[in-house]
């Protein structure tokens, strides 16, 4: 049972952590998406300009405080990364896409972060920064 507890809090201790990174993630890419926006450029250009930011910023903390990745950083993990931020940026462009035609721009901002988010977690956690060698 201690063991069973112990992989509780130390999961819940990642998910928390990843919340915090994709709060930071989520400031870097709201900012940059609305001065892209500002500027002039249409909405689904500046979704991808914007994620980019979100996603370095991402790879940089996820790495090293949410998962405390200690290997050292490879082309693999790298082009895994990339992978599942294709995909959550995808899912995330998507929902954008498809709410901006019914509900207000940020509010169709807001579903397409929490379908990125959710794409993001499931392959950081389990594919990305997966624990290996045990």
């Amino acid at each position: 049972m201690n063991g069973s507890l112990h992989t509780f809090r130390k999961e819940n201790q990642t998910v928390w952590r990843f919340v915090v990174v994709g709060v930071s993630n989520t400031a870097v890419d709201f900012v940059v998406f609305f001065l892209v926006t500002a500027a002039g450029a249409p909405a689904a250009a500046a979704q991808v300009v914007s994620y980019g930011a979100g996603m370095a910023n991402s790879y940089i903390w996820n790495r090293r405080w949410t998962f405390q990745v200690r290997r050292k950083a490879n082309i693999k993990e790298v082009l895994r990364f990339l992978a599942v931020n294709g995909l959550s940026l995808g899912a995330s462009l998507g929902v954008l896409l498809a709410g901006e035609l019914f509900m207000p721009l940020w509010l169709a901002k807001m579903a397409a972060t929490m379908a990125g988010m959710a794409v993001n977690f499931i392959g950081s956690r389990y594919w990305v920064f997966a624990e290996t060698g045990k």
